[in-house]
């Protein structure tokens, strides 16, 4: 047992650090998960300036990525739909109506520019072995912006999972900059279906977001959805609202879908309703409005890291910094390499140094006349003259000596010189060369990202506000139910989220929301509605008698603590109700039992001399005498002073 417990234990971790590092939760780095990361990679090794097919391109990423082609395909599709890093070339689904794309034989796609210049440069990429040790890939891309906000992420490991979602290309760069220059600068979410966002409680990317419809109320008998709210479509939103009309919450007469490349859903709505009555009920019951949990949980330093917007922003500052000098480091040393062998080249021909091999009978005698005639210009030469560098010489054709352009050559080592001065200058300047750059892919890409969803402040909707109430609210004595499904006499109008306080002949109340149909007593007492108001102002006063004495008392009380369908007692135990009011302004009459010797059998109390207590309080007793009936009466002053 102890075995398989730790076999067990030691299989489930290794499979759930898997599914967190390798699928679901994407890297700090270049902002991606590794199938997205492989389908790119494919594309680059594809690359070269015609469409591909997407079933090539899944084929060719199965080299990388050791799970099924459909996986490889749907991720392939949802990147090409971000709009950023691939150019599409047929159906490749509708984002705004839910349509499904193409199968991957009929539908095509390259990288765009943008892949190339923030992406691609294997010289400073890390690779490691393939699933099958065949061929290799990158770790993680040296990208210089940051992906992950923009095109946002969404994924779900064991016992986490990440919702990052998508910002504006040109005000993540902005971040980006400001954060170089020791500044800040707040970014909120922008989503390619455009609509509105509330986020007054996004946390810096670790709270939560209020999205809608943007919709179009100038016609006072239609209402039209001109952009739909992220993470819903148009079938999805109609079927909504199809659903929420069915159960009674709005009222419409009928609803067409004129979508195209642009969101158009008509709403006409039924007769005598009115767009102002509607607009709440559609954020409140349909999916017009809805809100977002997010969280930004990243891959960083081999394990699962919940960062801010900030803190991300931060690293990717430092990050561009990095990638930047490490290309400039590249072209660094690149340079170096030519400069030395156009110096090297110039020498050589320029000062006959090939003259002196031609007595030489080994090849070891060749090298040493060579390297020996380049010793007087050890000066010119910043590094030692290798064999290698000697056989490239040697290998120069006799035509290339004869044409040598003495100046030509000249103004090459003379720019190469020139490039290197810049690259030194640029290494001392990095953060000023990383806005420069940002700068430029602003510039170069900036009127294709405009901000879509516009940034605002609402409250979200109180379904019970929003309800309307068009359901009738019957009561049937005879059977002792209660609802708006039984037929009885009408009580009130109510919606379905309303909530109402019962209190039934013995004394037992509870609250309840309104029911289809509830089974509640012969003979119920009370039956009102409870919200903030009614809670507030309604004063419970009820005559209750002793089951064993028969002695009468009174109780007053607000009913203002409750759990919903949970059962309470307005009266102590082994006691039941004989009367029970709503009314402030009238008095108690009692008649009593008659008793030998009792000669007043009838009295009456001022309903106004008693206090409101607690629905806990025991009551007043108001006799030592066996209670027969009890009334609440109304006198001729406390009529006159209720009108007053």
């Amino acid at each position: 047992m102890a075995y398989v417990t730790k076999l067990f234990n030691k299989n489930f971790l290794e499979y759930a650090s898997y599914v967190i590092k390798d699928r679901a939760i994407p890297h700090i780095n270049d902002g991606l998960k590794p199938v997205q990361r492989r389908i790119l990679h494919s594309l680059f090794e594809m690359d070269d300036g015609k469409f591909n097919k997407v079933a090539n391109v899944v084929g060719h990423s199965m080299k990388y990525h050791p799970h099924g082609d459909a996986s490889i395909y749907s991720a392939l599709v949802v990147l090409a739909n971000k709009d950023l890093f691939l150019e599409k070339q047929g159906n490749f689904g509708n984002i705004l109506t839910g349509d499904p794309p193409s199968a991957a034989r009929y539908i095509e796609c390259r990288l765009l520019p943008l892949a190339k210049d923030v992406l691609f440069n294997p010289k400073i990429t890390d690779y490691e072995n393939s699933y099958d040790g065949r061929n290799k890939e990158p770790i993680t891309f040296p990208a210089k912006i940051p992906i992950v906000l923009i095109q946002g992420a969404e994924g779900i490991a064991v016992g986490m999972s990440t919702r990052i979602l998508p910002h504006n290309f040109i005000e993540v760069l902005e971040a980006v900059k400001a954060s170089l220059e020791d500044d800040q600068h707040l970014l909120f979410p922008d989503f390619i279906t455009g609509g509105l966002a509330d986020v007054s409680e996004y946390n810096d990317g670790n709270g939560k977001i209020l999205v809608r419809a943007k919709l179009d109320t100038k016609d006072p008998k239609r209402i039209i959805i001109r952009e739909v709210p992220f993470g819903s479509t148009t079938e999805s939103l109609i079927a909504s609202i199809e659903s929420a009309a069915k159960k009674n919450k709005i009222k419409i007469s009928s609803i067409n879908d004129y979508s195209t490349d642009h969101v158009e859903i008509e709403i006409k709505l039924a007769r005598g309703v009115h767009t102002r009555d509607t607009v709440d009920a559609l954020f409140a019951f349909t999916d017009c409005e809805s809100s977002i949990s997010v969280n930004c949980l990243v891959i960083k330093d081999q394990q699962p890291a919940l960062l801010s917007i900030s803190e991300l922003i931060s690293f990717y500052s430092k990050s561009l910094t990095e990638v930047l000098k490490a290309e400039l480091k590249l072209e660094e040393r690149e340079l170096l390499d030519k400069l030395h062998a156009k110096t090297l080249e110039q020498i050589f021909v320029e000062e006959r140094i090939y003259k002196k091999i031609e007595k030489m009978k080994t090849h070891d005698s060749v090298i040493k006349a060579v390297i020996t005639g380049f010793e007087p210009f050890h000066k010119m030469i910043k590094r030692e003259v290798t064999k290698e560098d000697v056989d490239t010489l040697l290998k120069i054709p006799i035509r290339r000596i004869s044409l040598y352009d003495i100046n030509k050559a000249k103004k090459e080592i003379d720019e190469i010189k020139g490039r290197l001065k810049e690259i030194k200058k640029l290494l001392n300047n990095l953060i000023a060369y990383a806005i420069d750059y940002l700068d430029g892919i602003i510039s170069k890409y900036g009127d294709s990202y405009k901000r879509k969803t516009e940034i605002i402040s609402f409250e979200k909707v109180d379904v019970r506000e929003a309800a309307q109430r068009n359901l009738k609210l019957k009561y049937d004595r005879n059977t002792g139910y209660l609802g708006y499904e039984v037929s009885g006499n009408v009580l009130f109008d109510v919606s379905q989220y309303d909530r109402i306080l019962i209190i039934r002949k013995t004394g037992a109340y509870s609250v309840v929301d309104a029911p289809e149909r509830l089974f509640v007593d012969k003979g119920m007492l009370y039956c009102g509605f409870v919200d903030e108001k009614t809670t507030a102002n309604t004063v419970f006063s009820l005559i209750f008698k002793n089951k064993t004495t028969g002695f009468p008392f009174i109780k007053r009380c607000k009913i203002e603590k409750f759990i919903l369908n949970k059962g309470y007692s307005i009266v102590p135990d082994n006691c039941t109700v004989i009367k029970l009011t709503t009314d402030t302004a009238c008095s108690i009459s009692l008649e009593y039992k008659p008793k030998p010797r009792l000669k007043v059998l009838k009295e009456d109390f001022i309903l106004s001399n008693y206090l409101v207590k607690g629905v806990k309080a025991g009551g007043v007793r108001l006799a030592n005498k066996e209670v027969k009936s009890a009334k609440f009466i109304r006198s001729i002053e406390e009529q006159e002073q209720l009108k007053l």
